[in-house]
């Protein structure tokens, strides 16, 4: 099973690539795939790739559901 999930982007850098945050953990990505991504805005991470932008409202809520489902697998 592949899951993509919502980043926020910390830091833009040069060559289409950018720092992103999940829960304090950071990585660097690449942004070749979506147009004029800026610093705040949410983006959909799949294997290293942002895919496409999110709603941050929409970001929030799927990452609460993330989080429960996880919360269940440790009870």
């Amino acid at each position: 099973m592949c899951l993509a999930i919502p980043v926020q982007v910390k830091e833009v850098l040069p060559d289409n690539m950018a720092k992103v945050t999940l829960d304090g953990v950071s990585k660097i990505v690449s942004t070749a795939l979506v147009d004029d991504v800026k610093v705040g805005e949410y983006v959909v991470l799949h294997v290293g790739y942002a895919l496409a932008k999110i709603d941050p409202e929409e970001a929030e809520r799927t990452l609460a559901l993330i989080r429960e489902a996880a919360m269940g697998d440790a009870a």
